[in-house]
């Protein structure tokens, strides 16, 4: 959920306000961010899978992301940055609500966990000229007006041969009935109004807009609640729940890899 001001319309400030109101909830995982935390085991397989095989690491290692610059783009409470710093990585949090932020620093500093957390947006950092080698944005796309114009700006944050991770809903009548009808209304997963239907990113549009922003085409797979297990598993059905990773080309335009450079993009909170 992040903007540029002038300029495309990527921020929803009704969504802002929204996430923001329910900052203090983040890391309770019986409260109304349960979901993701269920959601989480799956969501971080895929995450260290992709990055791992992208960028050559060995899969054995306990920190196979260490020295690898990561920016979690809405990153809410801190869900995944904290599990990406344990595996290694240097992460920068970004999320438009300072509560959010705040909620973020408040867990992560008990833990020792070296996250670099900012109130802002990825077109405040993309303007400092700023790139990392990994952008993660995770169910943050299904809230956001100008979907095209915000993976573009995401895409920008990604130095030449990194890679881009999204998570987001399919628009299906199945996501319809399970996204909205199930987990809002029958189910109570969720606060009801959290999604919008016609905000719902098909992969034939993430793949277009991937590519519009100059990366590669992404590989795809969905998340699947399992009745058997009642645990959310990586699988092919895309109906859905589904998470893409795109690189881009070692011959892309940019800025520079992150480095030292982190650390001034991020003293601001």
């Amino acid at each position: 959920m992040s903007s540029a001001s002038p300029g495309p319309d990527t921020v929803d400030a009704g969504e802002i306000d929204r996430f923001a109101r329910l900052a203090g909830q983040w890391w309770d995982p019986n409260g109304e961010f349960r979901p993701l935390h269920e959601l989480a085991p799956a969501r971080l397989a895929f995450l260290r899978t992709q990055l791992v095989r992208h960028f050559g690491r060995p899969e054995r290692e306990p920190r196979p992301l260490s020295g690898l610059t990561l920016i979690d783009i809405g990153c809410g409470g801190g869900l995944i940055c904290e599990p990406l710093a344990r595996l290694g990585a240097r992460v920068t949090g970004i999320d438009p609500a300072r509560e959010n932020i705040a909620a973020a620093v408040r867990h992560a500093g008990p833990q020792g966990l070296d996250i670099a957390y900012r109130a802002c947006r990825a077109e405040d950092v993309l303007r400092e000229n700023a790139r990392f080698d990994a952008v993660v944005c995770l169910e943050v796309v299904e809230h956001v007006p100008d979907q095209q114009a915000f993976i573009a700006a995401c895409a920008a944050l990604v130095r030449p041969g990194g890679l881009f991770i999204v998570s987001t809903i399919n628009r299906t009548l199945k996501a319809y009935a399970l996204a909205i009808i199930g987990a809002e209304y029958v189910l109570r997963w969720l606060p009801a109004g959290t999604h919008q239907w016609d905000r719902f990113v098909t992969p034939e549009e993430i793949t277009r807009y991937c590519v519009a922003a100059g990366l590669e085409r992404p590989a795809f797979e969905g998340l699947i609640y399992s009745l058997a297990s009642g645990r959310w598993v990586l699988g092919p059905d895309l109906g859905v729940n589904y998470m893409a990773a795109a690189g881009k080309p070692r011959s892309a335009t940019g800025g520079p890899a992150m480095g030292s450079e982190r650390r001034r993009v991020c003293n601001e909170s």
